[in-house]
């Protein structure tokens, strides 16, 4: 059995600044504070923890004076105003991408527009996202939510920096007819688009793909989603302990994709999990 490692896969830029800022601090300060996890993966979460991070669901919680990380998602400007009021020390580890998003959503609303951002209504990114807007704004993920009226002749789109191509084109082309004027700023980045159509071609030449990577994680969702539609034989793990062996049976080239929250060190594992199997079974490494 051959290993074929999909390219790009693992950190991606954002994450591992995050994660390098965040190591940083935490090797100086001993203890940080995050409002929610720096990322999306909750092994790496587990590992940080022990050197000394502490997450918090909400900024009441964390102590005055407190040294406190944003994490790789970004904040809502409300709750960066909270965040200053307690803390000490800011370490800001928001993904570039994602303040892009940011700042081109507060734009879209300071010209006027009605804000239409594309992505999931709960994650964390997209909330801090729709925070920027300082008018009317609602979230979409499916063209089936999208308003029949538009509520101002002038609409903007914003897109969550993890979602799908397909879905951009989908409901900004639905978008189109209902609007007169219509500014759409393309914030899907390029590790997503680079992950994305790695994983398509991963499925030309494998039998089966496992994709690795938190299930909190929006953008391993998306790979999976993607695996599962070019080759039914795809499977979503955390971590190498959960993957079943009676999957690998049938399957001669096996491919390997990873969420952009998903540390090397957990691909390291799966890898070496997959070819200890293999030389028991007589594979190729």
């Amino acid at each position: 059995m051959n290993i074929v490692l999909a390219d790009p896969t693992g950190f991606c830029f954002g994450v591992k600044r995050a994660i390098t800022e965040l190591e940083k601090a935490l090797s100086v300060h001993g203890t940080i504070y995050s409002t929610g996890s720096p990322i999306h993966n909750p092994q790496e979460v587990r590992r940080l923890s022990k050197k000394g991070l502490v997450v918090v669901d909400d900024v009441s919680k964390i102590p005055d004076g407190a040294r406190v990380f944003i994490r790789a998602h970004g904040e809502s400007p409300d709750v960066l105003a909270g965040i200053n009021q307690k803390s000490s020390t800011v370490i800001d580890g928001t993904c570039p991408f994602v303040k892009t998003a940011q700042n081109k959503a507060r734009s879209l609303s300071s010209e006027g527009y009605f804000v239409i951002i594309i992505g999931n209504p709960e994650h964390p990114e997209v909330k801090g996202i729709r925070g920027f807007v300082n008018g009317d704004s609602i979230v979409v993920n499916d063209r089936s939510v999208i308003p029949e009226k538009m509520p101002s002749e002038k609409t903007g789109v914003v897109c969550q920096t993890t979602q799908r191509y397909e879905l951009l084109a989908d409901i900004t082309s639905c978008i189109v007819y209902k609007c007169k004027e219509l500014k759409v700023y393309n914030t899907i980045c390029n590790a997503t688009y680079e992950r994305q159509k790695a994983i398509r071609e991963l499925a030309k030449v494998v039998d089966g793909i496992i994709v690795i990577g938190g299930r909190n994680s929006a953008n391993t969702s998306k790979l999976f989603q993607i695996a599962r539609g070019e080759s039914p034989a795809a499977v979503w793990i955390e971590e190498a302990a959960e993957l079943q062996e009676e999957w690998l049976v049938t399957k001669e080239n096996i491919g390997i994709a990873a969420g952009a929250s998903t540390p090397d060190w957990l691909i390291e594992e799966l890898k070496y999990k997959l070819k200890n199997t293999g030389s028991q079974r007589g594979w190729k490494r």
